[in-house]
């Protein structure tokens, strides 16, 4: 896990989670804007900012008590190369096949149902998905997601402020 700024504090009623590996390219775009937003966290101290990385259902606990969750991740959506698209749970469906080789690996989708069934999951739920490059062994991002790095921010503080 990396950082976050609900270490030391009460949880917030929104929280951001930057989902994804970024030792795997553009699968870790959630990150690497988390990251980026965690340098403006004092403008949002109604936000948690959480790098979440392949957290699997350790998810589930940071979406408790919350009223509102935005999801960010990288997300085959048969789109051009970093395309991104803002969605609900309930406006897309899951094509992922789980290898069920760690404890870390989950359907986000899945998660997001399970908090529903649980009575966890928040009032309002967002999903930025963004069309990866590439998702392959090594850090960095593709130059198609890294030309729109600032894009994805200025989306991302839209939804904060709205």
């Amino acid at each position: 896990m990396g950082l976050q700024t609900s270490d030391f504090k009460r949880q917030t009623s929104t929280v951001v989670l930057g989902l994804g590996n970024p030792l795997m390219a553009d699968e870790g775009i959630g990150v690497y804007l988390v990251e980026r937003l965690l340098e403006v966290a004092d403008e949002y101290p109604a936000v948690d900012f959480i790098d979440a990385g392949t957290g699997g259902l350790s998810i589930l606990h940071q979406l408790e008590g919350r009223h509102k969750a935005i999801l960010i991740d990288c997300a085959f959506m048969e789109e051009p190369p970093g395309a991104l698209r803002r969605f609900t749970p309930d406006e897309v469906r899951s094509m992922k096949v789980l290898a069920h080789q760690s404890l870390h690996e989950a359907d986000v989708l899945q998660i997001l149902a399970l908090a529903r069934r649980l009575g966890q999951a928040p009032e309002e739920i967002v999903i930025f998905g963004i069309q990866p490059e590439r998702v392959e062994p090594g850090p960095g991002l593709s130059p198609a997601l890294a030309e729109r790095f600032d894009e994805y921010l200025a989306a991302l503080r839209r939804e904060l402020t709205s």
